[in-house]
């Protein structure tokens, strides 16, 4: 799994994969700190800003749609992993990333 965010690309062997902008935004976060677990909310506000008042499990909507998109088998993620009480978090063994901020 590769992420550019310069061109807004993500790739999975080698195939492109259609994200939303969300989806997109909730991927390069969650990458970018591999290994890092951020809480729903923390999520919430890195996609929405602080002046936005979005329900925390809008999260676990996305995550559902980018395992869908991106895991081989959704049931057992390899990539965006739940911490359970907290949130979620991105497979620190998983990460290539290009362009980092």
């Amino acid at each position: 799994l590769s992420l550019d965010k310069a061109s807004r690309l993500v790739r999975l062997e080698g195939k492109s994969v259609d994200l939303t902008p969300s989806e997109f935004d909730l991927l390069a976060t969650l990458m970018a700190w591999p290994g890092r677990a951020f809480s729903r909310g923390e999520l919430l506000d890195r996609l929405q800003g602080t002046s936005f008042d979005g329900v925390e499990r809008t999260i676990d909507v996305h995550i559902r749609n980018l395992r869908t998109k991106i895991e081989p088998e959704p049931s057992q993620p390899r990539y965006i992993e739940t911490v359970f009480g907290v949130g979620y978090r991105f497979s620190a063994e998983q990460v290539r990333m290009k362009n980092e901020e």
